[in-house]
């Protein structure tokens, strides 16, 4: 998967455990500039380091990867959880976004491409 954004914010690298480390950031994902949406990413392993010549306010684009896994608690209570992990991020060619680059997340969409769920 695929989005363009402005990069809000960038958190430092977080060791998880002895084997395992992880690195957040946030982009401002504005399809409608009235009600721009702040997604949160993780970067994983030696990807932590991707960020690092970025500064807030670049306008990215990043490759990622949509994950889930559940996860039960001490009580037996299974929940789920989500992760966008990126894997690929470079300065974006064209600047700032706009809604025409992504015409299948427009409200007023009428492109007949229903989710499958």
């Amino acid at each position: 998967m695929n989005i363009t954004g402005k990069l809000i914010e960038i958190y430092d690298t977080k060791q998880i455990t002895e084997k395992f480390k992880k690195r957040e950031f946030v982009v401002e994902y504005a399809t409608n500039p009235e009600y721009p949406q702040y997604v949160k990413f993780e970067l994983a392993q030696n990807n932590c380091d991707f960020l690092d010549g970025f500064s807030k306010g670049d306008v990215i684009d990043i490759q990622f990867d949509l994950k889930g896994r559940p996860w039960t608690n001490k009580e037996g209570e299974k929940t789920y959880f989500t992760s966008l992990q990126a894997w690929k991020i470079q300065k974006s060619e064209g600047g700032q976004q706009s809604a025409d680059e992504y015409p299948e997340m427009r409200a007023d969409s009428d492109s007949g491409n229903d989710l499958p769920f």
